[in-house]
């Protein structure tokens, strides 16, 4: 610490300087997520696509017969 800054501007200094290295990890986690995410998210999106459409196909069906009674 320096002896010929008031205490409340060291401490304000630190305080940013810390704010500033945890937004810089912070980032780089958060580009990590992203990557990993990209890989994972196309597989459990084509298998809830599929799921899907069989769900839509089964209401268009079920609808179709209730209005032939």
């Amino acid at each position: 610490m320096e002896d010929e800054k008031p205490v409340l501007e060291q401490m304000t200094d630190m305080m940013a300087e810390a704010a500033h290295g945890t937004k810089e990890a912070v980032k780089k986690a958060v580009k990590k997520v992203k990557k990993i995410a990209k890989k994972v998210m196309p597989k459990k999106a084509a298998r809830k696509s599929q799921s899907a459409k069989k769900k839509a196909v089964k209401k268009t069906t079920k609808t179709k017969k209730k209005s032939k009674r």
